[in-house]
């Protein structure tokens, strides 16, 4: 054995780009020539690629393209120092894609706070149901800030009810609050409902089926 191999260069597998790999069902030659990219070899130079990585020609091609497909690089030519043009590889679309990851995975988690929220004020498991009306107003764009604020105006009127929770949330919009300050300003807290709309809410028995 050549004991000059163990002096070669490492390469270093960011985590970050895990997801990507799983995401994308990246083929082993794809992976080892995006760690290859990630490492800061960035000019593509297929007889380098080939030396560096013990790949055949053909191998190095098929990855890239396979990379290329996958939109997670694009080349681009610039001048190197001494004026020359190169063709390198540039990651800023598999850095979005990271970022977006780990975005949604932030999001998910926060959003599985407000469930757990929801479960404390009401003091019990919410319904699949409500876990999908919750859902629902964070798509729509409510921050979570009014709805926990809109959950707590209910419960300080002694309203467990997601359908009390939504005529808030709704009437707040309709008023153009944008987050509790706004709400605060504007005494909502005694404004957003009459009372005969929290009676009726009181008595509309909504989630029967769901708590069963």
């Amino acid at each position: 054995m050549n004991k000059n191999i163990l002096k070669e260069k490492n390469y270093i597998l960011p985590s970050f780009i895990l997801p990507v790999i799983y995401k994308y069902n990246l083929m082993i030659n794809e992976c080892l020539l995006l760690i290859y990219f990630l490492n800061g070899n960035l000019v593509f130079d297929v007889l380098n690629i080939e030396n560096d990585l013990k790949m055949e020609e053909s191998d190095v091609l098929e990855a890239f393209n396979g990379l290329l497909k996958s939109k997670l690089i694009f080349l681009e030519t610039k001048k190197n120092d001494q004026g020359k043009l190169e063709e390198l590889v540039n990651l800023d679309y598999l850095y979005n894609e990271v970022l977006a990851f780990y975005q949604k995975e932030e999001k998910e988690e926060i959003n599985q706070d407000i469930f757990s929220i929801f479960e404390t004020e009401f003091g019990r498991t919410i319904s699949s149901m409500e876990y999908e009306i919750i859902r629902a107003w964070l798509e729509k764009g409510f921050t979570e800030e009014l709805i926990l604020g809109a959950l707590r105006e209910a419960v300080y009127n002694g309203v467990s009810n997601l359908r009390y929770i939504d005529k808030i949330l709704h009437e707040w919009q309709r008023k153009g609050y944008k987050n509790m300050t706004d709400v605060n300003n504007h005494n909502s807290k005694t404004n957003t409902v009459n009372n005969n709309d929290i009676q009726d809410l009181l008595d509309y028995n909504w989630f029967d089926d769901d708590n069963e």
